[in-house]
């Protein structure tokens, strides 16, 4: 996980919250947890310039993993709640790593950690701001939604829990217990992001699509 540090090409203004262009904050143990069972989630995402079609896009990487207590994951879609076609899929020998690569002048990323039953989410969208006597655009990065302590009263990960991942998401309160509805255009992307969190040793995509596909199928675990 990035310390917070100065990045010229990140509008701070944008939100109070350091993680919402780096990502859900971890402690040392937890990141010391995940390195110790080989789950590695990239969540940061760069400014890439395409110099035939002459523009900016923003490049983010789904990522990330589970083992049967934790689990990490970090995927994108578009600004509609649409999966991307991915730029190029990444396959590895271990799995709960890198998968594919994804380029879009916007993104909306989704993001998971797990331990145990207890799931931390959050949701944030990241666009390309031009500013006057600069070439070089700002990425803006705003938060849609931010899910602490939600929970699941099953361990997806187990064999016989199989058939409902993707098919259910974590369940997010209020301080005052009040439950809290998880964006409708992101719900989809979220239920499979959590099968992804619950998928040992993946090796495989949970939402971004192959370019042959159709852009509104979403990949089910």
């Amino acid at each position: 996980m990035k310390t917070k540090t100065e990045n010229p090409s990140y509008d701070h203004k944008a939100s109070s919250s350091s993680y919402v262009q780096y990502g859900i904050p971890l402690g040392r143990s937890a990141l010391r947890a995940l390195e110790k069972r080989g789950i590695y989630s990239q969540t940061s995402i760069s400014i890439e310039h395409q110099h035939l079609a002459k523009r900016y896009v923003i490049r983010g990487v789904e990522s990330g993993g589970a083992v049967s207590d934790m689990g990490r994951y970090c995927a994108y879609l578009d600004g509609d709640g649409t999966p991307l076609p991915w730029l190029q899929p990444i396959d590895s020998i271990s799995g709960n790593g890198r998968h594919a690569v994804v380029v879009a002048p916007e993104l909306v990323r989704i993001e998971m950690f797990r331990i145990g039953r207890t799931y931390e989410l959050a949701i944030t969208r990241h666009v390309l701001k031009s500013e006057s006597g600069h070439t070089k655009p700002r990425i803006t990065s705003t938060l849609l939604f931010r899910g602490r302590d939600g929970t699941i009263s099953l361990d997806l990960w187990a064999q016989e829990n199989r058939l409902l991942r993707g098919t259910i998401a974590p369940s997010f309160y209020s301080e005052a217990g009040e439950l809290r509805d998880i964006p409708h255009s992101f719900e989809a992307a979220v239920k499979n992001v959590t099968a992804a969190l619950n998928c040992l040793a993946c090796k495989h995509v949970h939402v971004a699509v192959a370019r042959s596909m159709p852009r509104n199928l979403l990949a089910q675990a």
